[in-house]
């Protein structure tokens, strides 16, 4: 049964409603025959952030038509679907809950086994969905807008905990720094287009535990700074208006009301530093987890690692190195349930876990990836 084997993934962990069918092989990878996504940034872009009621309500909305889309783009059936995988954490607990029960309610009626899915393995696992996917073992740097974790891979379901965020992660320190600048949600994406036309050494920003002696990631007081950076340039803009002198600048209670004001040459030079902020600290944290374990491949997954400055510095540092890096496509690096169906056919390929005829089901919000 392992072999040419239909895996149906479903994605609905966070804002993004994700289904893709996969079919295992004899030999190597399994093999992605369609995905389909529908991304819910433009309804939660009002609210600046998130809001999971309407999450979880739009996940309902979307999950069965984006299946009913991937069935016909792969020329398959619903009868011909042999496993249900789905995301079982982390995640938002509402919107996890429906990816479950959808899951759980289509393996119940067509008589399929179904497997709870760890989100973060997903991303882990999702270069091996590209053209070029790597081989075990491998360092992985994990950067999404809620995690930053090196690991090291031995194996499908071997991963040791090298180092993590002990607050916000990078994607975190993306958006919220965007926020501060005016430039809505999702933040970090557009931090990176304004970032292009600026100077990365216009502004001193710090590199939180660069110089540790650990592998571990804190990006919360790279936000203030940039806070504080932006009340700066504001009050030094109105001083020089009205011509009195600029107070020094504290940060207060996350305002940075005026900064979009500024000229944008300003504001790029802002971005551009905290964007090379966030960059150094990644490259140098995983240049130093491969020195580490002597490896000599990089996997590189989750939606910061679609960041183009990362990606250019990793390539050009590892390349001096002779480090092989891979990276899931760009269009795999959000959330998206081509990952999901590719871990579950990965870890039932292993032999590292069966799948279920036991439709009971629960998330996990809070699960920790070292401990599958």
């Amino acid at each position: 049964m392992l072999n040419n084997m239909l895996v149906l993934g479903i994605e609905s962990s966070c804002d993004e409603t994700g289904v893709a069918l996969v079919q295992t092989q004899a030999t190597g990878v399994p093999t992605l025959l369609a995905h389909a996504l529908h991304s819910q940034i433009e309804m939660h872009q009002d609210f600046g952030g998130v809001v999971p009621e309407l999450a979880s309500r739009d996940h309902i909305r979307r999950v069965l038509p984006l299946t009913t889309e991937v069935l016909q783009a792969s020329g398959r059936s619903l009868s011909e679907v042999d496993v249900v995988a789905y995301t079982r954490g982390p995640g938002l607990a509402g919107a996890l809950l429906v990816g479950a029960g959808v899951a759980c309610a289509l393996g119940a009626a067509l008589g399929k086994p179904v497997l709870g899915v760890h989100h973060l393995e997903g991303h882990l696992l999702s270069p091996f969905l590209s053209e070029d996917p790597p081989e075990f073992p491998f360092v992985a740097l994990l950067v999404s807008g809620g995690h930053t974790q090196l690991m090291q891979v031995d194996a499908v379901g071997e991963y040791a905990m090298l180092g993590e965020t002990i607050d916000d992660a990078a994607g975190e320190a993306f958006d919220k720094s965007a926020k501060l600048m005016g430039l809505g949600y999702p933040g970090g994406p557009a931090l990176a287009r304004m970032a292009e036309s600026g100077n990365p050494a216009a502004y001193a920003l710090p590199r939180p535990l660069l110089r540790s002696d650990n592998l571990d990631f804190s990006f919360a007081g790279l936000k203030t700074a940039v806070l504080v950076q932006a009340q700066r340039m504001v009050a030094s803009e109105a001083a020089l208006a009205s011509g009195v002198p600029a107070p020094k600048a504290q940060a207060n209670h996350g305002s940075s009301a005026g900064f979009e004001n500024l000229p944008l040459s300003q504001r790029a030079d802002l971005a551009a530093s905290t964007q090379a902020a966030i960059v150094e600290v990644l490259v140098k944290k995983s240049l130093i987890a491969l020195k580490k374990t002597g490896l000599k491949r990089l996997v590189v997954a989750g939606g910061v690692g679609a960041n183009r400055m990362l990606r250019q510095q990793l390539n050009a540092e590892c390349a001096k190195r002779s480090v092989r890096v891979h990276y899931p496509e760009l269009h795999l690096c959000t959330d998206n349930g081509a990952m999901i169906a590719m871990a579950a056919a990965m870890r039932l390929q292993s032999g590292l876990q069966q799948a279920s005829t036991t439709y009971a089901f629960d998330v996990k919000p809070r699960w920790p990836l070292d401990s599958i």
